[in-house]
């Protein structure tokens, strides 16, 4: 069973954890992409909210002393509401457009950062459940939505453990909820399971360790060096997947 395993993809999986720990984007804005050089886009949403479930129990027990209850009902509950409906859109559209949503997605959002790099959103409740809803919206149709959680509760000035908490706390009751809606919709399969034990220790060991580099490294200027790497990583997701498209 183990000669199944691709060991480069686990590699990559644990460097997209501690990135996305560090640079505060979460790990599925770097994991999904990669996973789709390995696996159909479909069950990579799978392996993700797996992946996610451990990388957020780690963060929660790491950075638990910090949560702010209000931020968690005001873009919790519309994450989780509209995570189902992305969910069960994923049903209706074809692997191959999503993934070219995707990367659009990625290189939009790293341009928009590196360009506007004061770009604020006033803390109010309206836009704490408008960001709520968006991110949960992309997590379930892309995969990913840590980016547009992370731009929301920025606006709120959070002491940085607090933030981490926050956002931990949300993401897991959004993957928690997705894990549901894809294994409905027959993205985890036996097939993967393999992964999964793996992925486990990876998001446990990748945030432990993306914990420990912050002390060294300014968040800010990692900041800037993940955002160059999501558009990278998106150019080269649609570069790849347009070059496979059948005409």
């Amino acid at each position: 069973m183990m000669d199944k395993l691709n060991y480069i993809f686990l590699i990559l999986a644990l460097l997209a954890e501690i990135i996305g720990t560090i640079g505060g984007f979460g790990s599925s804005v770097f994991f999904v992409p990669i996973g789709n050089f390995y696996f159909d886009f479909h069950y990579v949403l799978g392996l993700t909210a797996l992946f996610h479930l451990a990388s957020n129990m780690s963060k929660i027990l790491l950075f638990k002393k910090g949560l702010d209850k209000k931020l968690l009902v005001n873009i919790g509950v519309p994450s989780v509401i509209f995570v189902i409906v992305g969910g069960l859109l994923t049903k209706l559209v074809d692997g191959t457009y999503l993934e070219i949503v995707l990367a659009l997605f990625l290189v939009g959002l790293s341009l928009l950062f590196l360009i506007k790099k004061d770009l604020i959103i006033a803390p109010n409740k309206k836009n704490a459940i408008t960001g709520g809803a968006l991110s949960g919206f992309s997590a379930g149709l892309l995969g990913t939505g840590g980016a547009i959680r992370g731009l929301t509760m920025a606006a709120f000035n959070l002491e940085k453990s607090v933030f981490i908490a926050t956002s931990a706390f949300i993401d897991f009751f959004i993957d928690f909820t997705r894990t549901f809606v894809y294994f409905n919709n027959g993205y985890i399969t036996t097939e993967h399971l393999i992964y999964i034990p793996f992925l486990l220790g990876i998001g446990i060991l990748g945030t432990y360790l993306g914990k420990r580099i912050l002390h060294y490294i300014p968040q800010d200027k990692f900041k800037k060096i993940s955002l160059v790497l999501i558009l990278l990583i998106g150019l080269v997701t649609l570069i790849n997947v347009l070059g496979n498209l059948d005409y």
